[in-house]
C-alpha cells in the first residue's frame, strides 16, 4: 500500500550541491520527504526519508531568509526548507514532527480523532459550527490584537470564542466550551497564533485550547498574519504597500514574454488593491505589482493561445489597463479561494 500523502505544496528548497534555492512540490508521506521541480512530474528529484530524522525550526542559518526549517537525516545530511509565511512553515513543521514520532513509536499517522479523545456529543456538527463562526455578522469578531511589540491581524481571543458559544446557546457550561473550541482546533477549524496557544497545542492536554484572554487564535482560510509592531514614523511605506494582507501563497505565473511558467510568492492587499509577486527564493523586493481595482478575474480552461492545455487549474486577472496575468493554483479549491478572494479586494479596494 503506498504511503500516505500528509501534506503538498510549494517550498523553496537550498540545492544539496550548488547551494542555490529554488522553488520545489514538496509532498509529505508518512515516511519521507519527496520533493519534485514541477507539480506534474511523474517521478521525484529527491527522497529524504523520516525514520531517524530530526527537525529544527526556527532555523536562522540564512541571516535575511525567513521561514526556513531544516531536517537532518540520520547519515547526518541537512536539507533546508523554506516556506512563504510563518503560518505556511509551522504547518509544515507540526506534521512532518507528527510523522516522525508516528515512526518512532510504530503508529499510523492520522489526525487527532475528536470524538473519541473527548467524547463530543453526537449532535454537534463541528464544520456546520466553524461556518456560524465565520459569520461576518453573527460569527466571531476578527480584531487586530497587540501582544509583545507584535500586531496579530485577523485574530481572536480564546475568551471570545468561549463567550460566542456560550451566547450563540452552542454549550452548556464553559468546560463544555473548551471541550468543543478543543474538538475544532484538533479538526484544524481553528488555527493557534503566539506563544501561548501554540504551547498549548503542543502540550499533551486533553483540552489544548485555552479559555483566555491571551490565547489568540484564527481561522485558517482568513488572511491572518503577524507582524512587527514597528513606532518608527520615519517609515513611509508606498501606497500600494500600505493595504493589510488578506491572502498569500505560492502560485505559478506565465511570463509575459517568454511564455514560461514560473513558481513566484503573491501577496494580496486591499485597502488599495494589489497584488504583489516575489521571487519565492529570495528577494524583498516585489518583481511586479497588479493593481487589482477594477479587474476582472475568471476560471480558465484553456492556455491564452486557445489550445487546451495540460496545466490545471488556470485563472486569469484582466487589469483596468487590459493587461492580462495567466496564474496557476495547485488545486481546484485554491484557485477558487484565491479568485474569491481576489475579486472581494477588487470591489472593495481602492
Amino acid at each position: 500500500m503506498e504511503p500516505k500523502r500528509i501534506r503538498e505544496g510549494y517550498l523553496v528548497k537550498r540545492g544539496s550541491v550548488f547551494n542555490t534555492w529554488k522553488p520545489m512540490w514538496v509532498v509529505l508521506l508518512e515516511d519521507g520527504i519527496e520533493f519534485y521541480k514541477k507539480k506534474s512530474d511523474n517521478s521525484p528529484k529527491g527522497m529524504i526519508p523520516l525514520k531517524g530524522s530530526t527537525l529544527t525550526s526556527p532555523c536562522q542559518d540564512f541571516g535575511k531568509r525567513m521561514f526556513v526549517f531544516k531536517i537532518t537525516t540520520t547519515k547526518q545530511q541537512d536539507h533546508f526548507f523554506q516556506a512563504a509565511f510563518l503560518e505556511e512553515r509551522d504547518a509544515w513543521v507540526r506534521d512532518t514532527k507528527k510523522a516522525i514520532k508516528c515512526i518512532e513509536g510504530g503508529q499510523k499517522f492520522a489526525r487527532k480523532s475528536t470524538r473519541r479523545s473527548i467524547r463530543l456529543p453526537e449532535t454537534i456538527d463541528l464544520s456546520a459550527l466553524y461556518l456560524s463562526m465565520k459569520d461576518t455578522e453573527k460569527g466571531v469578531k476578527e480584531l487586530n490584537l497587540e501582544k509583545d511589540k507584535k500586531i496579530f491581524n485577523h485574530c481572536f481571543t480564546g475568551t471570545c470564542v468561549i463567550d460566542w458559544l456560550v451566547s450563540n446557546k452552542s454549550i452548556r457550561n464553559r468546560q463544555e466550551g473548551l471541550m468543543i473550541a478543543s474538538s475544532l482546533l484538533n479538526e484544524g477549524y481553528l488555527q493557534p497564533a503566539g506563544d501561548l496557544s501554540k504551547t498549548a497545542v503542543d502540550s499533551a492536554s486533553e483540552n489544548p485550547f485555552l479559555d483566555n484572554p491571551d490565547a489568540f487564535y484564527y481561522f485558517p482560510d482568513s488572511g491572518f498574519f503577524c507582524e512587527e509592531n514597528s513606532s518608527d514614523d520615519d517609515v513611509i511605506l508606498k501606497e500600494e504597500f500600505r493595504g493589510v494582507i488578506i491572502k498569500q501563497g505560492c502560485l505559478l505565473k506565465q511570463g509575459h514574454r517568454r511564455k514560461n511558467w514560473k513558481v513566484r510568492k503573491f501577496v494580496l492587499r486591499e485597502d488599495p488593491a494589489y497584488l504583489h509577486y516575489y521571487d519565492p527564493a529570495g528577494g524583498e523586493e516585489p518583481l511586479g505589482a497588479i493593481r487589482l481595482r477594477g479587474c476582472v478575474v475568471t476560471s480558465v480552461e484553456s492556455n491564452p493561445d486557445g489550445k487546451k492545455s495540460d496545466e490545471e487549474n488556470l485563472f486569469e486577472i484582466i487589469t483596468a489597463d487590459e493587461v492580462h496575468y495567466f496564474l496557476q493554483a495547485a488545486t481546484p479549491k485554491e484557485r477558487t479561494e484565491w479568485i474569491k478572494a481576489i475579486q472581494v479586494v477588487s470591489r472593495t479596494g481602492k
